[in-house]
């Protein structure tokens, strides 16, 4: 499995797990879910962020090619 694909499991998951930390626990212990949730959110703004990057690149391209 490459790491493209395992970065696009881990992203879901990741905050799957911090909501469900924040869900199910209590007071300060609601804390230890909050890192999980950003790197979560964080790795899923990073790839939005490269994929738009991307498609604009593409776009570019295609633009100078037809005259």
């Amino acid at each position: 499995m490459s790491s493209r694909a395992l970065l696009a499991l881990a992203t879901p998951l990741l905050i799957l797990l911090g909501l469900a930390g924040l869900l199910l626990r209590q007071g300060a212990d609601r804390l230890q879910a909050i890192p999980a949730l950003a790197i979560g959110l964080g790795l899923l703004l990073q790839s939005l962020i490269v994929w738009r990057r991307r498609r604009r690149a593409l776009l570019n391209a295609l633009r100078e090619r037809d005259p």
